[in-house]
């Protein structure tokens, strides 16, 4: 255990800067990142499904230890002083489990409607976005070089995960419009936002937290689609399946990127180069 532990340490510190600053702690937002988001989502769906029906560890249990483990990765997410891959994208991908299981349990085990689920993250969402913005005056992912922001930021993740979830189950199961419909809207909504931005010149930051607020129940719906039987709607792959299959893509696209670098965002390393990119924003 020492042994692995001191691997991780050492490969962590050959990620980080030189100097006592912090740099930006979430990647550049590429094709990749667009891609990797959407397969964690996926995996979210049917890894949740997997751990609480297929291992029988239920929704309570897996809710408790896949949270505990949550806040161990969100503990060296928090260390770390720069954007790391493995470690962003695992915090990524757990937090999208959780999201999911926050909202199943308040459904399938406390009995709470899909409707008041989905109207709750609906409010509780733009509050936090409200808050993070009263106290930082921006809400742009290039600017996570704090930790309050970086604690508004992976906060404002955990909600976007569980408002999807109960957005994506409500339309796709309460308004019976199946699992790929569901996926197809979704993916039209964000093409919608895609085109205001490009072509349209929407705002960048709202552009960003709209489409990353709509690939949780585009990927939900498509895992949900790849994943459940025939009789439901999909094609019948299984949550094993199906989880290990997005999982390996994802492990893939964060290996290639840890090796390239290729969404790493360039920041400048001085508080007065700081200051005049958050004006800027």
């Amino acid at each position: 255990m020492k042994n692995v532990l001191a691997v991780i340490s050492d490969f962590i510190t050959a990620h980080l800067p030189t100097g006592p600053e912090m740099m930006s702690k979430v990647p550049e937002v590429t094709l990749f990142f667009w891609i990797i988001k959407i397969l964690a989502t996926t995996v979210g769906e049917t890894g949740a499904d997997f751990l609480t029906y297929r291992l029988h560890w239920g929704l309570l249990n897996t809710t408790y230890v896949l949270s505990g483990v949550l806040v161990i990765t969100l503990f060296f997410q928090f260390k770390l002083r720069a954007y790391v891959a493995p470690v962003y994208w695992i915090t990524v991908v757990l937090i999208s489990i959780v999201g999911t299981l926050i909202t199943d349990s308040l459904v399938d085990q406390f009995g709470v409607p899909l409707e008041i689920t989905t109207t709750i993250f609906t409010i509780t969402l733009p509050l936090i976005f409200i808050a993070w913005y009263a106290s930082e005056k921006t809400l742009s992912i290039h600017s996570i070089f704090t930790t309050k922001r970086e604690a508004f930021y992976w906060l404002a993740v955990l909600v976007t995960f569980a408002f999807g979830t109960a957005a994506g189950d409500l339309v796709s199961e309460n308004l019976k419009l199946g699992y790929l419909n569901s996926a197809f809207i979704f993916a039209a909504l964000i093409a919608v936002i895609a085109i205001g931005y490009y072509r349209f010149k929407l705002n960048g930051v709202l552009s960003f937290w709209l489409a990353y607020i709509l690939t949780r129940p585009l990927g939900g719906s498509l895992g949900d689609y790849v994943s459940q039987s025939l009789s439901r709607g999909g094609l019948g792959f299984g949550t094993k399946k199906t989880s290990a299959l997005f999982f390996i893509l994802i492990l893939g696209l964060v290996i290639y990127l840890t090796k390239t670098r290729k969404d790493a965002i360039p920041f400048p390393s001085s508080l007065e180069e700081k200051a005049i990119v958050v004006d800027s924003l």
